[in-house]
C-alpha cells in the first residue's frame, strides 16, 4: 500500500461523515437521516417548471406588503365612534381581566381615534384623512377587518402571520408559493424580498427563508438602490469566462458530492449557483428604476438611488413583469406605542410614513391596473397584529404621547386583485375595535385564501418533513369565500 493510501486511510477511520457512510443500515444511519430531516423527505422540484395547480388560479404573482411593527387598524380602515365617546376614560376591568399585554400595566385610560375618517367608493368603506390615495382606489380594495392571531410580541406575531407557526424553521408563505408555482423567468428569483425603513422586522430573515423545503425556495433579498444582490458580483479582476470556469468546477464537485451522498441540498447548492450566474445579468436592468419616466417617480414619489418605500413598490411592479412570482415587502417602524416623540400617532414620523406609504401603494395599484396587471395580480397589505382601544401607560404611567399597545384580538388586512372581492369589507371587530366579533379570519385563514387564489389547495399542497406532510397552514384555516370575487 502507497502512503498515500495509508494516509487516506487513516482520515477516514476518524472521519465523522466517513463512519455514518459505511453504517446507513445501523445506528449512523438512522442518525444521520434524523439530521439531515428535508434531505431525506423528498428530492426538491424544479424551480422552473410550469405550475401543477389544484383548480384555476385567479392570481400569477403576489405583491405582499408587510408593516413591521403594526400600524393601528383604529386609525386606518376600522372607525370606531364609540370608542371618540370614552377618549380619556379609564378603561373598563373587563378589558384587562385575563389578558396579556406587552407594556400596559394597572388601568390605562381609553383612547379615542386620533383621525378623522369618511367613507369612499360604491361600497363605503372607511378611510381614514391621511389615506387619499387608498381612498380613491376604495373600490378595488377588499378590506378584512376581523382578523386575528394568538400571539401578541413581534417576532412570533411576524412568524405566525408569514410561515404558519410562532416557532423558526417553517417556510414562509412566498416560499410555499415559489414550491408550488416554479417561476415564468430563468434568470432571475421566483421569490424577492426588499426592505426598507432602516432594519430588518424582528423576527428577521426567517420570515423569508425556506424552512424544511430545498433551499432553493427562500426569499432572495433585493436592495433597489448600490449593488442589486450583495456579494452576487465578480470579485475584482475576475472576467466572466474566469467565473463560468470557476462555477463549473464547482458544481462537478457537487455533482459527485450529490451522487455520493444523495443530499438535495446539494443540487440546491448548484441551482443556486447557476442562478446567481445568470442574475448577474438579469438583475441590473431589472432593479434600475431610474429607467422609469420622470411622471412614473412623481406618481410614487421614487427618489432613484436611496432605500424607501416608494422605490421598493416601483423595483416590486418591475419585477412582476419580468416573472417573479411573490415580491414581499417590509417596511419597518410601524411600532406606535406613543412612549416617544417618533411613535406619536400624531407626531411627524408616523404620520410621514402614513403618508408615503399612501401615495406609493395608491401609485402601485393604480400602475398595475392601467397595465392589466391588476387583474391578475394579487397584491396583500397587512401587518402581525393590531393594537389597544387603550392608551399605553409604560410602566404604570401615562405616557405623554399618543399611543397605543399591541393587540392579537382585532386587526385589519386588506387584499387587491388577483381574484380578492374589490369594494368590500368584510368582518367586523366590537364597538371599540378591541375584539374580531363578526366573520373572524384567523391567519391560517388569510394564508388559506391567498394560496387558494393562487390555484392551490392549501390542505393539498404539502412537503414530507419528520414523518408527516407538512403545509403552511399546519392542521387549520379555511378559505374566507366571502373575500372572493
Amino acid at each position: 500500500m502507497s502512503q498515500r493510501e495509508v494516509v487516506k486511510s487513516a482520515v477516514e477511520l476518524q472521519t465523522r461523515r466517513f463512519f455514518l457512510k459505511t453504517s446507513m443500515a445501523c445506528v449512523g444511519g438512522m442518525a444521520l437521516n434524523a439530521l439531515l430531516g428535508t434531505a431525506r423527505a423528498g428530492e426538491p422540484a424544479d424551480a422552473v417548471a410550469p405550475p401543477v395547480v389544484h383548480h384555476p388560479a385567479r392570481a400569477k404573482r403576489v405583491i405582499y406588503v408587510h408593516l413591521a411593527g403594526s400600524p393601528s387598524h383604529l386609525e386606518t380602515f376600522d372607525y370606531k365612534p364609540e370608542l371618540a365617546k370614552i377618549d380619556g376614560q379609564r378603561c373598563p376591568d373587563s378589558f384587562l381581566k385575563g389578558k396579556r399585554f406587552a407594556f400596559i400595566q394597572g388601568v390605562p385610560n381609553m383612547l379615542g381615534p386620533q383621525y378623522k375618517f369618511a367613507r369612499h367608493g360604491q361600497g363605503g368603506a372607511w378611510f381614514c384623512e391621511h389615506l387619499p390615495n387608498l381612498a380613491g382606489m376604495a373600490d378595488d380594495l377588499c378590506v378584512v377587518k376581523s382578523m386575528w392571531t394568538e400571539q401578541f410580541n413581534h417576532a412570533p406575531a411576524q412568524l405566525m402571520l408569514q410561515t404558519g407557526s410562532q416557532i423558526k424553521g417553517r417556510p414562509s408563505v412566498g416560499a410555499w408559493a415559489f414550491y408550488g408555482l416554479g417561476t415564468e423567468n430563468q434568470n432571475l428569483p421566483g421569490f424577492i424580498v426588499l426592505t426598507s425603513g432602516g432594519r430588518n422586522p424582528d423576527a428577521g430573515k426567517s420570515i423569508w427563508g425556506s424552512g424544511f423545503l430545498p433551499g432553493i425556495y427562500q426569499g432572495v433579498q433585493c436592495q433597489s438602490h448600490g449593488e442589486p444582490i450583495l456579494f452576487a458580483a465578480d470579485p475584482s479582476g475576475v472576467t466572466r469566462e474566469e467565473r463560468r470556469a470557476t462555477i463549473d468546477a464547482i458544481n462537478e464537485l457537487n455533482q459527485k458530492t450529490a451522487a455520493e451522498f444523495g443530499d438535495p441540498e446539494t443540487v440546491t447548492r448548484m441551482s443556486q449557483y447557476e442562478l446567481a450566474f445568470r442574475m448577474q445579468m438579469s438583475v441590473p436592468e431589472a432593479t434600475d428604476i431610474s429607467r422609469e419616466p420622470k411622471a412614473i417617480h412623481e406618481m410614487y414619489g421614487t427618489e432613484p438611488g436611496k432605500n424607501s418605500f416608494a422605490n421598493n413598490c416601483l423595483l416590486a411592479r418591475r419585477l412582476c413583469e419580468r416573472g417573479v412570482r411573490f415580491v414581499q415587502l417590509y417596511d419597518w417602524g410601524w411600532d406606535a406605542h406613543g412612549e416617544s416623540a417618533g411613535t406619536d400617532l400624531n407626531g411627524p414620523n408616523q404620520l410621514g410614513k402614513m403618508h408615503g406609504m399612501d401615495k406609493a401603494l395608491g401609485a402601485l395599484l393604480s400602475d398595475l391596473k392601467q397595465r392589466g396587471m391588476l387583474e391578475d395580480t394579487l397584491v396583500v397589505w397587512g401587518a402581525e397584529f393590531g393594537r389597544t382601544p387603550m392608551k399605553e401607560n409604560r410602566g404604570g404611567k401615562q405616557n405623554d404621547f399618543a399611543g397605543r399597545d399591541h393587540n392579537p384580538g382585532a386587526f385589519s388586512v386588506w387584499l387587491a386583485g388577483g381574484g380578492a372581492k374589490g369594494g368590500t369589507s368584510y368582518g367586523e371587530t366590537d364597538d371599540f375595535g378591541y375584539q374580531a366579533m363578526v366573520d373572524k379570519v384567523h391567519v391560517h385563514d388569510l394564508n388559506a385564501t391567498i394560496l387558494h387564489l393562487l390555484g392551490f389547495d392549501h390542505a393539498r399542497l404539502t412537503y414530507p418533513f419528520q414523518g408527516r406532510h407538512y403545509r403552511l397552514t399546519d392542521v387549520r384555516g379555511q378559505v374566507v369565500r366571502g373575500i372572493l370575487a
